[in-house]
Formats: C-alpha cells, structure tokens, sequence
C-alpha cells in the first residue's frame, strides 16, 4: 500500500499504535509522515516523525530500544496505523515497558492473556525491590537473600507434589500460584525476564 492511500490530518501524519507483535500489549502511540513510513518499510525499524523536533526518529536510536517491525496494517478508514513489533527493551522514555502504565479504571491486562498477567505481576515484584515498601513481604524475601528464596522455591514446588496427591484440584491451583510467585522472585534475583523464558521455550 503506497503512502498516497493514507488519510492523514492536517499536518500530513498518521498516528500508529503499537503492539507487541507476541502479547498483543499496546506498547506506545506515535505519528508517521511520509519519509517515516518509507524508512520503516524499507529498514524494518520503526521510524517515526518528532512533532517537537520536527525531524525523523528511529526508535531506538538513542537507547537501543529498537522495534522490529513484525507487521504493518491499516484500519478500515486508512487513518491509523497498527504495528505488530519485537521491542528490544523498554517503548517508554520513562524505562516502562508500555507508555501506558497509569491505569485510571480496571486492571490494566488482559486476564485471559497468561504472558500479560506474569509480566504484570513480575513488574510488580521488580517494582518492590527498586522501591521497597514496608511490610511487604516481597521485599522480606530480597532482604533475606537468595538463600531463603530458593528454599520457598523449593518448599512450593514439594506442596504442588502434595497437592496433586490430594482429590481437590483447588489446592493443586492454589500451590501452583504460589511456586510461581516465588519463581519470579527467583527471575528478579537473579535477572531473568518472562522475555527470556519464553524466547528458551520457543526454541525447544
């Protein structure tokens, strides 16, 4: 589809939403012109055009946060962009992973998406050892160290084997989300991201 087909505003862009072409996760919302739109098509990198700066940005330029274009599609009306990317480390200047990560109303996952709730949670438990919060019990597991997150690990893993001995699945779900809990703590520990995991398993 050649850029002519585009409706665009006044100013000669056309926004383009960005998902994370594995989660679905709406990553950020930025505007293309015509030299932005030919660059990412012909680099595969998305680039877009800096209203402030009124010049072309590619994504990651700066900070190595570059998104690899998985796929480009037009809405019904051909005003708005969607683009399915890999992102390499965080969309948001801000070091989030998604430029909207201030929810107003509701969770701010999908709860049928199993990725998105385990990255919601596991920011959660990054968030808790870069701001400790007291009480928490999070950030009682990092204090006492690997030592005492690996023997939780190990203890949870032990009850989801008691569990499964036991005729009421509740308990066996129950102990499940428990040892995963704790793995992730054991991901935070030690640096290991869902991104890592899942990229492991799609290689097997």
């Amino acid at each position: 589809m050649d850029f002519s087909e585009f409706k665009l505003n006044e100013n000669g862009l056309i926004p383009v939403i960005v998902q994370d072409y594995k989660t679905s996760e709406v990553l950020m919302m930025a505007y293309m012109n015509e030299d932005a739109f030919e660059n990412t098509v012909k680099t595969g990198r998305m680039t877009y055009y800096s209203r402030s700066r009124k010049c072309l940005w590619v994504k990651g330029e700066t900070s190595g946060h570059f998104q690899y274009v998985r796929s480009l599609s037009a809405d019904c009306d051909r005003d708005t962009l969607l683009a399915k990317v890999e992102q390499v480390g965080a969309a948001c200047h801000t070091g989030n992973r998604s430029c909207f990560y201030t929810t107003i109303v509701g969770t701010d996952y999908d709860v049928k998406s199993p990725l998105q709730i385990f990255e919601s949670v596991y920011d959660t438990i990054l968030d808790r050892r870069q701001n400790p919060k007291e009480g928490s019990y999070t950030n009682y597991l990092f204090d006492k160290g690997l030592d005492k997150i690996l023997k939780k690990v190990g203890e949870e893993a032990t009850e989801i084997v008691i569990a499964a001995k036991n005729p009421n699945p509740e308990e066996v779900k129950y102990e499940i989300a428990d040892f995963l809990y704790h793995a992730m703590v054991l991901m935070v520990e030690r640096g290991v991201t869902w991104e890592d995991i899942t990229e492991e398993l799609a290689d097997r």
